[in-house]
């Protein structure tokens, strides 16, 4: 029963340097919405006391953690040695595995087990006033066994949320890669993506659910009619539909809100439709939608697609709730398009990747604040996008605390835009991924890949908590 935990060839996936190219493609009625100046009333300079809360061991270690993940020979030498038949010798596993569970495991991952998780998220809470996203730390099957084995720990993951209250947790995490095979996954997005360039193309397995492409999709994925779903494919596919009936009916029992993770494009065509779907199934409460999909705002066909869902979701009188994110695959995505003689589906620059998602934020806050059943999560490092949706919020008066607006990070990373935002009054969640040491060693890579660099996200985190340390020594 094979799993795969969070890929490590997926390490360089994101670099924030891009080739220059031409300017964004305006979607009508979703990217005309002016962006709005950056709020200077958003402070992320006063150090003392964005990290009031934080102890000073802690800070510390924090700023010793993210300086390490700064410098690119040490994250070069890490990445090699975790990777490296050196880990096949038990003696050198147990060494390197004690170091990172001290070390950069406990900065960034919240346990070993959802009951670990659970007390993380709790005293996160009473420490800093931030929420807690639980997330099941697999991303990849590759059969029904392993699928099955993973919706019993996503269910561990609601039942661990239960005991938390709803100030303290903001929502579960669940990747759909990790309770459907990937080939199926795989053949079910070549399938959707037929069915959209031929919508004569009979699907008789597809149930109901919203638009997944737009004219600006990438397509390249499937250059020729793909086979019909074998009977053992159809059997899975409705086995992946009864283990996102349990989870999603766990979470509408207990009003924890569910979000579904994205992935590369090869895959997403499948993931937005379970993900429609399983909308459609359970959002039934019109103020507080339970499940929630993922746009990437670094795609160029975000807008157009998140304005077809949405527009459909309103057709339908049916809550939705989005969790928008820049994205995590650019490396992968240009190297696939690129193999098959096409463009890559991510914009051009990263300045065109910043107007996206700005402009995807403006748009769904403006329906969130208009009383449509729309709940919306901002998942960004980015200060000057945490800015633009403080002031967003200003000016359209949505109420901070209904829960309809929420801003999140990735637990450990961008801690100075989490403090300043929870002190400007908002519901700031942090995504906090456990499991078994081992099986965490590719998504710690990612983190110090991303770290890396003095331009980097954690730029500004170390910066300030080195100044709050030479403070607090001056002081002291």
């Amino acid at each position: 029963m094979a799993n795969r935990f969070l890929r490590p060839n997926l390490i360089h996936r994101f670099s924030t340097v891009n080739p220059v190219g031409p300017p964004a493609t305006v979607v009508p009625g979703i990217l005309s919405f002016d962006q709005p100046k950056p709020d200077v009333d958003l402070d992320l300079s006063d150090q003392a006391r964005l990290f009031a809360s934080v102890p000073i061991s802690d800070l510390v270690r924090s700023t010793a953690i993210l300086h390490a993940t700064a410098i690119g020979p040490m994250v070069d030498l890490g990445s090699w040695l975790m990777s490296s038949k050196l880990m096949d010798a038990t003696v050198t596993r147990d060494l390197v595995l004690r170091f990172v569970k001290g070390t950069f495991y406990d900065h960034f991952c919240a346990g070993e087990d959802a009951a670990a998780a659970a007390r993380r998220v709790r005293s996160v809470y009473e420490s800093t006033g931030l929420k807690g996203m639980l997330v099941y730390g697999v991303e990849h099957a590759e059969d029904g066994g392993a699928c099955d084995n993973n919706i019993e720990k996503f269910i561990e993951t609601v039942e661990a949320a239960k005991t938390l209250p709803s100030s303290q947790l903001s929502s579960v995490v669940v990747k759909i890669t990790a309770i459907c095979p990937m080939s199926v996954l795989k053949r079910v997005s070549d399938l959707l993506r037929w069915q959209y360039k031929n919508p004569n193309f009979k699907l008789p397995w597809k149930l109901n659910s919203f638009p997944v492409f737009s004219g600006l999709s990438p397509l390249y994925h499937t250059a020729v009619e793909p086979e019909p779903l074998t009977v053992e494919e159809e059997q899975e596919l409705e086995k992946a539909h009864e283990r996102m009936k349990s989870i999603c009916l766990r979470c509408q029992e207990s009003n924890v809100p569910l979000l579904i993770d994205a992935e590369d494009t090869i895959l997403q065509p499948a993931i937005d439709y379970m993900a429609y779907w399983s909308a459609i199934m359970f959002n039934s409460d019109k103020d507080r939608p339970i499940v929630y999909n993922t746009i990437q705002g670094y795609l160029k066909d975000a807008g157009e697609r998140l304005h077809l869902a949405l527009g459909e979701s309103e057709k339908m009188n049916v809550p939705i709730g989005f969790k928008l994110v820049r994205g995590a695959y650019m490396s992968s995505e240009a190297k696939l398009a690129d193999s098959l003689g096409y463009k890559s589906p991510v914009h051009d620059t990263i300045q065109e990747t910043h107007d996206c998602y700005n402009q995807c934020m403006s748009f769904l806050m403006e329906k969130a604040s208009n009383g449509s059943g729309i709940a919306v999560i901002l998942a960004t490092h980015n200060t000057d996008s945490g800015k633009l949706g403080a002031k967003k919020a200003s000016e359209l008066g949505i109420d901070k605390e209904n829960g309809k607006i929420e801003f999140a990070q990735l637990y450990g990373m961008s801690d100075a835009l989490s403090f300043g935002l929870k002190r400007a009054g908002f519901n700031v969640s942090k995504y906090m991924p456990y499991g078994p040491v081992e099986t965490a060693i590719p998504y710690l890579i990612r983190r110090a890949y991303e770290n890396r660099g003095m331009m980097s996200t954690g730029a500004l985190d170390r910066q300030l908590m080195r100044m709050e340390l030479k403070r607090r020594i001056m002081v002291g």
